[in-house]
């Protein structure tokens, strides 16, 4: 089937892209698409193309059993175009969304779910949400794994976030971040948050999530109502003297003032106020503290993220500084833990890529047998290869892999379109900005 845009002139960077699927060089299509346009040739001439584009992918064992790539929806704003080619045979259903690097009226967002770290919405739901003075999102796909199954925390997403400049969940793997010219980075980045006492001993802490045993928290509003944490020793921080205050930046340090002492747990967050947690554990090793007491606070990170405004975690890295990940079966002695042994398998996926011309957010329906089964990460490496990726990140996938441009979910998601944590927007800027 082709693409409903019938004029030749959309459907040639169409072409180009499946042909990069196949093996091809895109300008080898376009001289195709030419002879078909000037000399009047049959489509069994295309065809035949194809089938010869094909037999090159094939000798590269990524595509064993695939047919010949078939585009069947396209669209379009400016800078951004969209398509989804399919692959029968395997089969595959490949959602493309690409965005243009040079248009300086486009810039990314790292949408929470309600604008808070706990909770789920749909992905339409945190594009609506994105506030006018960052502009109108345009299309975006799912973005972080994030907890599910206690319902008490259910959002907080795996790694690190940061929001229009708001630091609202720390780093615990790879992440994809923008900096202030919008240029895009894919880092391993470490966190070294850490709360300095008066005596200036020092404690680390985590960032607006569930608090574990043996482990301080900061919470600040964005995370929820409350820190739902029982029991133990919850500080509420407010500013001391005339340095930086909320929303907490990365790369940041803060001079806080002990406000009030709490030992019920489950402190309000309120705005303009942060709340540092300890469990019943840790009590016995903390310096005697009172309100009136200041301390600092650093969020340090390395690299640097100062003044980085968008920041998403996910993983892993599907391409690093032009070295793509290529396993396609488990080394010996890999675990069988799902996170580690669904590498090796077919599963709906979303990610994100980029060349030196463009950024490219990518899903692939899967678990449809009929539509399409889903890539290895080793696959969908692979795919952005083809794109002229230099590097690439996976996000979560399965039922959460979903596509979503101007007002409707592209694909065909395996439950139907479902909430997510967070997700990565492509907003087109208010004039002037």
């Amino acid at each position: 089937m082709k693409s409903k845009f019938s004029a030749d002139g959309v459907c040639l960077q169409r072409l180009s892209f499946v042909a990069l699927v196949a093996g091809r060089k895109p300008t080898d299509v376009n001289q195709a698409t030419a002879l078909r346009v000037t000399r009047g040739n049959s489509l069994s001439f295309i065809a035949a193309k194809w089938f010869s584009g094909l037999a090159v992918f094939l000798a590269l064992g990524i595509l064993a059993q695939a047919a010949s790539p078939d585009i069947r929806r396209a669209k379009s704003d400016q800078g951004v175009s969209y398509w989804n080619e399919r692959v029968a045979g395997v089969p595959w259903s490949i959602h493309v969304l690409k965005i243009d690097r040079s248009r300086k009226d486009l810039a990314f967002v790292a949408a929470l779910a309600r604008d808070k770290v706990l909770g789920v919405s749909m992905i339409a739901d945190q594009a609506r949400a994105v506030p006018a003075e960052i502009g109108k999102a345009i299309g975006g796909v799912n973005g972080d794994f994030y907890l599910r199954d206690n319902p008490t925390f259910a959002g907080d997403p795996r790694g690190l976030q940061i929001f229009n400049g708001d630091l609202v969940s720390g780093p615990s793997t790879v992440c994809v971040w923008f900096d202030a010219s919008g240029n895009p980075h894919l880092d391993d980045v470490k966190g070294d948050f850490t709360v300095t006492w008066p005596d200036g001993s020092k404690t680390p802490f985590g960032l607006n999530e569930q608090r574990q045993r043996g482990m301080a928290v900061l919470y600040t509003a964005t995370y929820g109502p409350a820190t739902r944490a029982i029991g133990g020793r919850e500080l509420i921080l407010e500013k001391d003297g005339a340095g930086p205050w909320l929303p907490l930046q990365p790369s940041q340090t803060y001079r806080a003032r002990v406000r009030e002492i709490s030992t019920n747990g489950n402190t309000r967050l309120a705005p303009g106020a942060m709340v540092l947690s300890f469990p019943p554990q840790m009590l016995a090793a903390l310096p005697a503290m009172e309100a009136g007491s200041t301390l600092q606070i650093s969020t340090a990170l390395t690299p640097d993220l100062k003044d980085v405004k968008t920041a998403i975690a996910g993983g892993p890295a599907l391409i690093k500084d032009g070295k793509a990940f290529t396993l396609m079966n488990p080394p010996p002695g890999t675990s069988s833990d799902y996170s580690q042994r669904s590498k090796y398998e077919r599963h709906p996926r979303s990610s994100v890529g980029w060349s030196p011309t463009h950024i490219y957010l990518v899903t692939v329906d899967g678990r449809q047998p009929e539509l399409s089964v889903g890539m290895k990460l080793a696959e969908l490496a692979e795919v952005f290869v083809k794109l002229g990726c230099t590097d690439a990140m996976n996000f979560d996938g399965g039922k959460s892999a979903q596509m979503w441009m101007n007002g409707q979910i592209m694909n065909d998601p395996c439950q139907g379109e479902d909430t997510v944590a967070n997700s990565l927007l492509v907003v087109r800027k208010p004039e002037g900005r």
